[in-house]
């Protein structure tokens, strides 16, 4: 199951469980939001972190704070899971780094 991660809107945070995009616009708090919301779509559909195959992370253009975040869940998860990150193997390649600006 693909798992997409997009944090570089500054108004919202998109989630997308293979080709199912959650859009979240709370106001407050929206960095710490991320891996809740994960965790509470992937529970909706009955499954775990363990069902994650690969990820897909948006990094950018967009908000410097929060394509930090989205990227570095990634990372984390990518590592963590064993799984490809944007498909590059992170724990052998290195990590996905964020775009901030049109390149």
């Amino acid at each position: 199951m693909k798992l997409y991660i997009d944090t570089s809107n500054s108004e919202e945070i998109v989630v997308g469980v293979d080709h199912e995009l959650i859009h979240d616009t709370a106001r407050e708090q929206r960095a710490q939001r991320l891996l809740g919301l994960i965790r509470e779509e992937l529970e909706k559909r009955n499954l775990g972190l363990e069902d994650v195959t690969e990820i897909k992370v948006n990094t950018g253009p967009g908000s410097f704070t929060g394509l930090r975040v989205g990227v570095a869940v990634a990372n984390s998860l990518g590592w963590s899971l064993g799984v490809p990150v944007n498909d590059k193997d992170i724990s052998g390649d290195g990590p996905i780094e964020p775009r901030y600006a049109n390149t």
